[in-house]
């Protein structure tokens, strides 16, 4: 084997790579977020989550990609482990279709698709027709990057290096460590099942090699969700676990069906007898379903085995009760005064939660651990879930009878909902400050910290004072609201007036400085929206 023909093979390999993905980015741009919408609407039904999971990847043209979309919405607590496994499951069938595309030979056509894809990308300025350009491209770059490797290929038939090298892979073991190293690096099982397609046409690869190299290549896929999930929480670690589960008990099942039941390949083979390519890429398609047929009904044990690799912590199950309503679920056969009064203890608990969150930040701040730092970040995450799944509720209140007090009341439900919910904006803005100053090794000065100290100790008293008012409605405590939200204010212009002083004198870091000055402001605010809590249901305004 030649240089040059080494450099045609790794060139046609690279041209068929950013083929692959120019094309998937022309599609992902034409469906703009609705693949997200999509993928975040997958429902509880494992069959609809196998069927989403599949259609997104049609349209991506990437199992990863599908499947780190998943690890995102799995980390975020907008899908579950068995929602996702699912459209894993489905993905995995999805990738399938690349190979079955390239089996057809249409490398003729090839160069006028991407000449056809360049003009409309380049000249045209609508910009759906862009992207559909966009995809033509990259559809057009795959099929002529597929013709540079077999023209490269051909001659290495004849080398005897080449051909000893693939002997190797003769064995099943072999070839499946082959295949699961060859699609890690390449971060793509349709790019390696297609480059495999490729060596079989050229009589570099027995059909029997391929299919264990196909079998390899779904466990290498899951390699970019690996590392994807390295920066995610335990749940988003998890997701990647169930694709690495998932694949591995592929592999293990179809080896033994191929070996108990040898028929199955000559079945696969004898749908497409003179056409190498499109038994592979058959081969590819037919393991996949099968695969999602037989593990589909054990999907809640692989589930089981992940979570007892990655252990679900204590506080993962208080995330989980936290993101779910407790008071709000059936609305529609609930009577109209218990709606009512559930969406009060709904809101409610969701104000606890955002309490929680801040003597979180608070404590954090005060004595920074980037443990509390994930937690508070977590707990907002879960604020904001719950604020969603409340509204969700709250909207099916519109189809029952209310007096016009009570939808008084109802309104003033969804504005206090919205100044819980910036409570906990706030804590999680105070525990970046905190992240902040520990990042630069800056710090405040004792005066700082303990002024800090004594505001942030009454925003925590009328935050939990607030939320006591708006459960018990018990008004008669609003004067002693009002006080401590009076002396708040005093203090932000205290401490502020404090704060020049030391800058004028050098007894402040000016990073130091900024940050107090904001988490000053950050505590005032929080007076306010308490305020308006505790005022909400009073009939009264905030003095």
């Amino acid at each position: 084997m030649t240089l040059e023909t080494l450099f045609s093979l790794l060139g046609g390999v690279g041209l068929f790579l950013y083929g692959m993905t120019v094309m998937s980015s022309g599609l992902r741009n034409a469906c703009g977020d609705n693949l997200q919408v999509i993928l975040e609407k997958a429902t509880s039904n494992k069959f609809m989550a196998v069927l989403v999971g599949f259609a997104v990847t049609i349209l991506v043209q990437s199992s990863s990609a599908t499947d780190i979309m998943v690890i995102g919405f799995v980390n975020s607590g907008m899908m579950r482990l068995s929602q996702a496994i699912g459209v894993i499951m489905g993905a995995n069938i999805g990738t399938t279709v690349t190979a079955q595309i390239t089996a057809f030979n249409i490398a003729a056509y090839a160069p006028f698709i991407l000449f056809a894809g360049a003009v409309m990308f380049l000249f045209l300025k609508k910009s759906l027709v862009k992207y559909i350009g966009e995809f033509l491209m990259g559809f057009g770059m795959l099929f002529v990057g597929i013709s540079i490797m077999k023209a490269a290929i051909a001659p290495m038939a004849k080398s005897d290096g080449f051909v000893h090298l693939l002997s190797g892979l003769d064995h099943p073991f072999a070839a499946v460590i082959f295949g699961i190293a060859f699609t890690a690096i390449l971060q793509s099982s349709s790019s390696s099942t297609v480059i495999f397609q490729t060596f079989a046409m050229q009589g570099l690869l027995g059909y029997h090699t391929a299919v264990y190299l196909v079998i390899g290549a779904a466990i290498g896929s899951v390699t970019p969700n690996l590392l994807a999930s390295l920066t995610t929480n335990r749940n988003g670690k998890r997701t990647a676990l169930l694709n690495l589960l998932f694949n591995l008990i592929r592999a293990v099942i179809l080896i033994i069906l191929i070996n108990v039941f040898p028929q199955i390949l000559e079945l696969i083979q004898s749908l497409s007898p003179n056409s190498v390519a499109r038994q592979v890429a058959n081969t590819h398609t037919i393991f996949a379903i099968i695969a999602v047929c037989l593990e589909l009904p054990i999907t809640s044990l692989i589930i089981r085995f992940a979570e007892r690799l990655i252990p679900v912590l204590p506080e993962e199950n208080e995330q989980l009760e936290d993101r779910k309503l407790q008071y709000l679920l059936n609305v529609k056969n609930m009577p109209s005064r218990m709606a009512l009064a559930n969406a009060h203890r709904e809101i409610a608990r969701m104000g606890r939660i955002a309490e929680k969150n801040l003597n979180r930040a608070l404590d954090c701040f005060f004595d920074y651990d980037a443990s509390k730092v994930a937690s508070v970040k977590a707990r907002e995450e879960s604020v904001d879930i719950l604020d969603k799944e409340i509204d969700d509720a709250m909207l099916e209140l519109r189809s029952m009878y209310f007096s016009d007090e009570a939808l008084r009341r109802i309104s003033m439900f969804n504005i206090t909902k919205t100044d819980i919910e910036r409570i906990s904006d706030y804590a999680e803005n105070i525990v970046e400050f905190a992240e902040e100053m520990h990042a630069k090794k800056s710090a405040l000065s004792e005066d700082a910290l303990a002024e800090l100290n004594h505001m942030a100790e009454d925003a925590r008293r009328i935050t939990r004072l607030s939320l006591d008012i708006f459960s018990e409605e018990d008004f008669s405590q609003l004067p002693e609201l009002d006080e401590i939200e009076s002396g708040i204010d005093l203090q932000k212009t205290e401490l502020v007036s404090n704060h020049v002083d030391r800058l004028m004198e050098g007894n402040c870091e000016p990073l130091a400085g900024i940050i107090f000055t904001n988490v000053v402001s950050e505590l005032e605010r929080i007076g306010d929206h308490a305020e308006n809590i505790a005022y909400a249901l009073s009939g009264q305004d905030p003095q």
